[in-house]
């Protein structure tokens, strides 16, 4: 017999928001099971229940902002870190990318960055307010590429390869999902992973006796850094939050095809 979940909780599992979102959205009677309005927070359903957001649920969500940072080496993901900078100290008018579109100082507000790069690590960085979106490239049993460059010292081989990309390696007792890895030149190889345990790439290339000099994001899923400088933020297109939300390929925006 199927049992009854919290609303919020079913919500948040088909991806329609987040439980955060979902409680805001029923408290204010913007959710309908089976074509009644629930507005009660805690109220179960059945999985087969059908669940709709009406047109003022979809709106809310759609104004929710979601960037992309092409984040500098010295910058943390998060604020655990007092000593240094966060990424978030980088959104300000002055950095964005895309001047096409207005710049809101509301735009820190619940502003969060999907998923971590480390404070030595550069590259593409998602942040957004929009609960789906962290769900669609973080949440439980998400498999999203993330494609990284990788400068390195030390002798590589073939067999170093394949270990790293096996899926036979294990790093504090966890084994690692197979990824792939392609040597671009004698000092720097491409690595994508479908999972994201903390300094994993580097804890990799450790196990095979192999340093990590310089380490890039340029890629999550259907989002590419492209040409966005250094430091720049912009927000992602309607096209390509919903290529997030599906993990389909996007076009890049016009302003970033004209820089090729």
């Amino acid at each position: 017999m199927d049992q009854k979940v919290r609303l919020s909780k079913r919500m948040s599992e088909l991806g329609l928001c987040s439980r955060r979102e979902a409680d805001e959205l029923i408290a204010k009677g913007l959710v309908r099971v089976n074509g009644e309005i629930v507005d009660q927070l805690g109220s179960k359903v059945l999985p087969s229940d059908q669940i709709e957001l009406n047109k003022q649920a979809k709106s809310k969500l759609a104004k929710k902002a979601s960037l992309i940072l092409n984040k500098p080496v010295g910058y943390t993901s998060h604020s655990t870190a007092k000593d240094h900078p966060t990424v978030l100290d980088l959104i300000q008018k002055s950095n964005q990318d895309d001047l096409d579109n207005a710049f809101s100082f509301k735009i820190k507000e619940g502003l969060a960055p999907v998923g971590r790069l480390d404070i030595e690590s550069q590259g593409l960085i998602l942040l957004s307010q929009d609960g789906r979106v962290a769900k669609a490239v973080i949440g439980e049993q998400v498999e999203m590429e993330k494609e990284y460059l990788v400068r390195f010292e030390g002798q590589l081989n073939g067999e170093k390869l394949k270990r790293l990309s096996s899926g036979q390696m294990q790093i504090e007792g966890r084994r690692l999902k197979r990824c792939k890895v392609e040597q671009i030149n004698p000092e720097q190889l491409r690595i994508v992973l479908v999972e994201g345990m903390k300094r994993q790439i580097r804890k990799m290339m450790e196990n095979v006796d192999l340093r990590v000099t310089g380490l890039k994001r340029v890629r999550i899923g259907p989002v590419r850094l492209g040409p966005l400088p250094e430091g720049k933020w912009r927000y992602l297109t309607g096209e390509e939050v919903e290529a997030l939300l599906k993990n389909k390929p996007a076009r890049p925006p016009r302003s970033q095809v004209r820089r090729r």
